[in-house]
C-alpha cells in the first residue's frame, strides 16, 4: 500500500526540527509576523490565557501590517463554546474571539467546526499551521502550557515542512471541506445577532468529513511526503497508513503516543511485528504526566481517574508481551519531567518512514474524530541522523520497563482512584470509556 501511494516530492532541506515548545513558539510568531499572503491555523483550541492572546495579538499586527493578508483559524467548535473542564458558567474562549474582533481595524475569520453534534463523540484534531508556502505541523494547540508560556511545558513534536505545494494542498482541503460546509460558523458573531449551524446540518457533516481527503500530483520515488485524513472506522486513508507502517516494517518501530490504549487492530499489528522477531520502542507518558493527572494534595474529580485507566491498560499489555521485554525485543519507555506534561505521537518504521501525526493512535482517534498526518518516505536515510537525533531527545527523560510489575496495580492507587476505578471495573464500564476517552 505504502510504496503505491505517493506523494508529494521534497527536497533534502525541506525539513527542519524545533524540538522544543519555545523554539516551537518563536517560529510561529515569526512566520505569522513575516507571512505575506496568507495564514492558516488549525487546532483543537485557541485558549483564552496569555500565550492564546499572544497568538491572537500576533495575527492582528499580521492583518493591521498587511490588510490584503489572507488569515483564517480553525478550532473545535464545541471546545471553544464551553470553559474548561470543571468551570460553570458561560466561559468559552469564543468569548474571547468575539471581544477581539469586534474591536480589530482589520478582523479575520474564527470558525468553529462541529465534528459531530457532541464534543464526546470526536472534534476537530486536524494538525496543521500553514503559512505561505511552510507548514508547521505540531500536535500543540494554542494555549500556556503547550507554548511553554508561564514555565510549565507540555512536550510534543514540532516539525517545519518548507513545500509550496504540500502547504497548498492542505489549505485547498480546508478551504473546500470545512470552510465552505454549512455546517462550520464563524465563532466571532455578535450575540445578539449570532445564527448557529443547523443541527441537521452538524449532523449529517461527518458524512462529508469522512469522505473528504488531500488531493495532490503524486510522485512515487524518491524523497517525498504523504497528506493522510481520517475519520471513523470505515475507507479512514490515516487508520490503513499506521497499520500498513506497523505491517510492512522489516526491522523496527519507534512509536510515540501520550495515552497508551491501542485499537485491537494495531494491538495485533505489533504483536505480530513482535512474535517475527522484529523491535518495537514505544515512548509513553508516565501517569503524572497525563494532563488529565491530579495530584493527591488537590481534590479528586473523576477525571482525574483517565491516567490511571492508561495505565492499566499499558500494564495488561506488557504483561502480556512481558516474553518480547525480556528479549530485548519490546522496550517501553516512560516519560516524566517534573511537573510537566507529555503529548508525543507518531511511528517511524526502519528508519525510512516517519508518520508526524495528532493522531494518539486510540480508539478514539480511530473512530471519533477528525484526524491528520504526514507520512515521509525516505528510503535513502536523507533524514536518519535528523530523525535519530529526535528519538534521542525524546527520551532524555525516559525510564525503560524492564517487567509489567513495575507499573502499579489498582491496590496502590489512592482511595478515591481506587474507590472509582472498583466501580468502573464492577460495572464493566472500561470497555465503554476506552472507547471514547
Amino acid at each position: 500500500m505504502l510504496n503505491k501511494l505517493g506523494g508529494i516530492s521534497l527536497q533534502p532541506e525541506a525539513i527542519s526540527w524545533l524540538l522544543t515548545p519555545s523554539r516551537f513558539k518563536a517560529e510561529l510568531l515569526s512566520r505569522i509576523e513575516h507571512a505575506q499572503r496568507s495564514i492558516t491555523l488549525t487546532a483543537l483550541y485557541l485558549e483564552d490565557d496569555d500565550a492564546g492572546r499572544e497568538i491572537m495579538s500576533a495575527l492582528l499586527a499580521a492583518k493591521a501590517k498587511n490588510p490584503q493578508l489572507d488569515i483564517t483559524v480553525l478550532v473545535d467548535f464545541h471546545r471553544a463554546r464551553r470553559g474548561l473542564i470543571g468551570h460553570k458558567g458561560d466561559s468559552g474562549n469564543y468569548l474571547m474571539y468575539r471581544d477581539v474582533m469586534l474591536n480589530a481595524e482589520h478582523p479575520f475569520a474564527i470558525l468553529g467546526v462541529p465534528v459531530k453534534s457532541r464534543e464526546l463523540m470526536g472534534v476537530l484534531h486536524l494538525k496543521g499551521f500553514i503559512i505561505d508556502d511552510t507548514v508547521l505541523y505540531s500536535g500543540a494547540s494554542l494555549n500556556n502550557i503547550y507554548l511553554q508560556q508561564q514555565g510549565r511545558y507540555r512536550f510534543d513534536r514540532y516539525h517545519v515542512i518548507e513545500s509550496a505545494e504540500l502547504a497548498q494542498t492542505m489549505r485547498n482541503m480546508i478551504s473546500q471541506v470545512l470552510v465552505d460546509d454549512p455546517a462550520v460558523s464563524s465563532l466571532c458573531q455578535p450575540a445578539e445577532t449570532e445564527v448557529l449551524p443547523d443541527k441537521a446540518d452538524i449532523r449529517s457533516f461527518k458524512k462529508r468529513l469522512a469522505s473528504a481527503k488531500y488531493e495532490f500530483d503524486r510522485v512515487k520515488t524518491g524523497l517525498r511526503i504523504t497528506p493522510f485524513m481520517g475519520l471513523g472506522r470505515k475507507r479512514n486513508q490515516l487508520n490503513r497508513a499506521i497499520l500498513a507502517l506497523v505491517e510492512q516494517s522489516q526491522e523496527s518501530l519507534f512509536i510515540c503516543t501520550p495515552y497508551f490504549n491501542p485499537p485491537l487492530a494495531l494491538i495485533r499489528a505489533l504483536t505480530r511485528h513482535l512474535r517475527q522477531g522484529k523491535r518495537i520502542d514505544i515512548v509513553v507518558g508516565d501517569k503524572t504526566a497525563n494532563d488529565f493527572f491530579i495530584p493527591e494534595e488537590k481534590d479528586f474529580s473523576p477525571i482525574g481517574a483517565v491516567p490511571y485507566l492508561y495505565e492499566q491498560s499499558l500494564r495488561k499489555f506488557a504483561k502480556r508481551q512481558q516474553w518480547a521485554i525480556d528479549k530485548g525485543l519490546l522496550n517501553i519507555h516512560i516519560w516524566k519531567h517534573e511537573d510537566n506534561s507529555y503529548h508525543l505521537k507518531g511511528i517511524s518504521a526502519d528508519g525510512k518512514r516517519h508518520l508526524i501525526t495528532g493522531s494518539n493512535l486510540n480508539p478514539r482517534a480511530w473512530a471519533l474524530d477528525l484526524e491528520n498526518g504526514l507520512l515521509i518516505t525516505d528510503e535513502e536515510g536523507v533524514y536518519a541522523e535528523q530523525f535519530a537525533e529526535e528519538q534521542a531527545f525524546i527520551l532524555t527523560h525516559t525510564n525503560r520497563l524492564f517487567h509489567f510489575s513495575q507499573v502499579e496495580t489498582l491496590q496502590s492507587y489512592p482511595a478515591p482512584v481506587k474507590k472509582l476505578m472498583s466501580r468502573i471495573n464492577r460495572i464493566k464500564a472500561d470497555i465503554l470509556l476506552r472507547r471514547i476517552l
